[in-house]
C-alpha cells in the first residue's frame, strides 16, 4: 500500500510543471505501474529544471531521449550480452520508458549520462511577444510611452506622425 502524497507545496514553488505533478499524483495511486527507473526532479531557478534518472548499466547508445511538442520520452534497451554467464544479475537490464509532460515553452537543452545518472536539462523560454509589457496611460493625447519586457521604449503615436510629416515631400 502506498501513502497519499500531497504535492501542493511543490506546485506552488514551480513554474511550468503542473501537468507533470498531475502525472506524478496519478502514478502514485493504487493503479500505479512500473516505477523504473527512479528519477529526481530539480528546480535550479525560476525557469530552469533538471531531471535525473538512475540508469545504471546503460551506455549512451542504449538510451534515447526524445522531445516532441509537450512530451519528453526517455527510453532504454540493453543490447544482448550472451557471452556473459551470470550467476546473479542484480543490476537491472530491462527495457524501460519514462514519459514527462512538459509545460508550454519548456524546451530540452541537453542530456548527459555520467556515472549511471542521466541528467536532462530543461529551460522555460517564453517568447518576447508573450511577455508582459508596461503601458503608460496618456492624458487624452494618445498613449505616451509603451515599454516591452526588456525595457525598450517604443515610439508614441505623436512621434510616428511627426516622423511621417518630416518625410512628406513639401
Amino acid at each position: 500500500m502506498r501513502p497519499n502524497i500531497d504535492f501542493t507545496p511543490f506546485r506552488q514553488a514551480t513554474i511550468g510543471f503542473d501537468r507533470l505533478f498531475e502525472l506524478l499524483e496519478s502514478s502514485i495511486g493504487p493503479h500505479s505501474g512500473d516505477n523504473y527507473p527512479p528519477f529526481d526532479l530539480v528546480q535550479e531557478d525560476d525557469d530552469r529544471y533538471l531531471i535525473r534518472l538512475a540508469v545504471a548499466g546503460f551506455r549512451p547508445d542504449e538510451v534515447e531521449v526524445t522531445a516532441h511538442q509537450n512530451l519528453l520520452t526517455v527510453s532504454g534497451r540493453k543490447k544482448r550480452e550472451d557471452e556473459d554467464r551470470y550467476i546473479h544479475r542484480g543490476i537491472a537490464a530491462r527495457a524501460f520508458e519514462r514519459r514527462f509532460a512538459l509545460a508550454d515553452y519548456v524546451q530540452v537543452k541537453h542530456a548527459d549520462l555520467e556515472d549511471g545518472i542521466l541528467s536532462i536539462s530543461l529551460a522555460r523560454e517564453i517568447p518576447e511577444e508573450m511577455k508582459p509589457r508596461r503601458i503608460e496611460i496618456g492624458s487624452g493625447e494618445g498613449v505616451r510611452q509603451i515599454e516591452n519586457a526588456s525595457g525598450e521604449r517604443q515610439k508614441t503615436n505623436e512621434e510616428t506622425k511627426r516622423e511621417e510629416k518630416e518625410l512628406e515631400p513639401a
